[in-house]
């Protein structure tokens, strides 16, 4: 076995360690495989009455816009959602396995999986995730869900290791997170109505696209908006388009009255 220092060591780069071990020239991977598509910012906050969860709808692949309608929130079942940022593919697959164990437990259960135990078991299988991931294609997601056991909108934050940590407030996750998250921090009230949580996620989403390349804002020309869904009492709701398209036309003027004085 190759012994290497520890400035040499290739870690758990299997073609990497090929070339360090000279068993291939050191470009022959170069290129050989293309950047995979990764899906960007997420966001989720609490209000007075649930959850509100955003997320834009660009992917990119390196440099490359790959998909500009890439739906990265998404229903897990009646009373919660997951949001992912990360590899598109792995993200994608693990969503709709975890879509059908929930599916599974309520059939043979006969009632639903509490909000904390759906938590747990995202987290479980973001953890199976952990070898793709150290090949950099990571999933990071967000969870969250209305609690009808509490009676309140409940938040989780995860990492690429499997850890989930409950927020109080609101989560923000992928490469827009930092604007899009200190957006939310300005902005954030414990007593936030439904329509201002949702005025607060979209303008962070329009902050962070401004500022992150691979965060896509609104786009007018082709009708493509953020996805945005509320979580409450009645369960799992997307924002319409023309909601989204009222609300993004407002802080259009805001942002253009602002830049004026």
């Amino acid at each position: 076995m190759p012994v290497f220092q520890p400035q040499n060591d290739p870690g758990a780069n299997f073609p990497l360690l090929l070339a360090r071990a000279g068993l291939v020239p050191d470009d022959s991977f170069e290129g050989s495989v293309p950047p995979s598509p990764h899906a960007t910012t997420c966001v989720a906050l609490r209000y007075d009455n649930g959850v509100v969860m955003a997320g834009d709808r660009r992917a990119t692949s390196g440099n490359l816009i790959s998909h500009r309608t890439m739906e990265k929130v998404v229903e897990a079942d009646r009373y919660s959602g997951v949001a992912i940022a990360g590899a598109a593919g792995p993200a994608i697959e693990m969503i709709r396995l975890f879509q059908v164990q929930l599916e599974y437990y309520e059939k043979v259960q006969g009632r639903s999986l509490s909000l904390e135990g759906k938590a747990n078991q995202l987290s479980a299988m973001v953890r199976g995730n952990l070898p793709a991931a150290m090949q950099g294609m990571g999933v990071v997601p967000i969870f969250a869900g209305y609690d009808t056991a509490r009676e309140v909108g409940r938040l989780w934050a995860y990492d690429m290791l499997g850890g989930r940590y409950e927020e109080r407030e609101h989560v923000a996750t992928g490469s827009g997170s930092l604007h899009a998250g200190t957006v939310i921090k300005v902005g954030y009230r414990a007593d936030l109505s439904r329509d201002d949580a949702v005025m607060l996620v979209s303008r962070s989403l329009w902050e962070a696209a401004d500022a992150d390349s691979a965060t896509g804002g609104p786009d007018v020309l082709r009708g493509i908006y953020p996805i945005v869904a509320t979580i409450d009492a009645d369960g799992w709701n997307l924002v319409g388009d023309a909601e989204l398209a009222g609300v993004f036309e407002s802080i259009r003027s805001l942002v253009t009255r602002g830049s004026a004085t």
